[in-house]
């Protein structure tokens, strides 16, 4: 039988357990520069000590104008490769394994003088009405992603996230409530995420894994369900995607802030669904920080891999505690050693 605690190799990456941090904004970029500061150090490397399997760096932007806000994380420039890489060797250094989640907002850009996005189409009234990328600008971007992929391997990460969830750039343009175009990027819907993953995969080895993080439902009348959330992954799997990571909403109210759902593991059902239909390995996420609830996912393969997001913002060593609650081995640091004694 498997469990929250049995390691699990894909490709090149070696995880000692199934536990996963998500990728969560921090918003702490001090100079408006996309650096990570010490800030992000102590906060991912602590998880590291803590026991997580594998970290995945918050959104990092392939463009200054491309950020949530201005005090999101960048890596459009190499001067931003060496904070990021000093993470990367300290959470190895704990066992961790760790990934970065690469990104463009969008429309969701809330600090861009004027966001772009696949349509002229604001997210709702508190947010500025984005310009219409031009099909030459279209076409640019994924060589964009392609160089902030590049920089983070330079960087020493074990594998690569595209955002393709959340409402964000990748998800504005596979999803017909926000993607009104006429070109080739409008008619085919899966056309953007397919040459940003082909773009990536060419900046990685072999044995890097390529993760895709997609919301598997639109929670907003007019959005999509999850026949083409399936449909999206077996053209991004076909693209060289090689692992997803299922999330929901991000057009609508996303379901983390209340609707339509807040009860646990209620995202549970859609990584299933697409492992079953894709046939790929799948994260799971959305409340799942329950220790036993979470083995439970792995016990009953309904996803490889688990991401505990809230528990780990409030307890950076939320793996430690889960394998004792759980009664499983794992490295405890030497100097806690007593904290866990029986």
């Amino acid at each position: 039988m498997i469990d929250l605690f049995t390691p699990w190799t894909f490709k090149g990456l070696e995880l000692k357990n199934r536990v996963v941090m998500p990728p969560m904004c921090q918003y702490s970029v001090e100079k408006k520069d996309g650096i990570a500061t010490d800030w992000h150090y102590v906060h991912y490397v602590s998880r590291a000590i803590g026991g997580a399997g594998l970290i995945i760096i918050e959104m990092t932007d392939i463009d200054p104008d491309g950020r949530i806000t201005d005090n999101d994380l960048g890596l459009w420039s190499d001067e931003q490769i060496p904070a990021l890489a000093r993470i990367v060797e300290a959470c190895h250094k704990y066992g961790a394994k760790v990934a970065i989640q690469i990104a463009h907002a969008g429309r969701k850009a809330q600090d861009a003088p004027i966001p772009v996005a696949p349509s002229a189409i604001a997210f709702n009234d508190q947010y500025k009405t984005p310009r219409a990328l031009t099909t030459d600008e279209v076409k640019a971007l994924p060589e964009k992603y392609a160089q902030a992929v590049k920089r983070a391997v330079q960087a020493g990460f074990d594998a690569i996230e595209l955002h393709g969830a959340h409402g964000y750039l990748i998800h504005e343009f596979q999803s017909a409530f926000t993607n009104k175009r006429t070109d080739e990027y409008g008619k085919d819907l899966t056309r953007f995420g397919t040459e940003v993953s082909q773009a990536a995969k060419s900046e990685m080895s072999a044995g890097m894994p390529l993760i895709m993080r997609i919301s598997a439902i639109e929670y907003v009348n007019g959005g999509y369900g999850l026949e083409h959330s399936t449909a999206l992954a077996k053209a991004y799997k076909e693209a060289g995607v090689d692992l997803f990571h299922v999330s929901a909403g991000g057009e609508g109210p996303i379901a983390a802030a209340g609707k339509p759902g807040t009860h646990a593991a209620y995202q549970v059902p859609f990584a299933r669904a697409i492992k079953k239909a894709v046939g790929t390995s799948v994260i799971a996420v959305g409340r799942l920080d329950d220790p036993v609830l979470a083995n439970a996912v792995i016990g009953n393969e309904d996803a490889e891999l688990v991401a505990v997001g809230r528990g780990m913002l409030r307890n950076p060593y939320w793996t430690l505690e889960a394998a004792a609650k759980l009664h499983k081995e794992t490295n405890v640091p030497n100097q806690y050693l007593t904290g866990f004694a029986h």
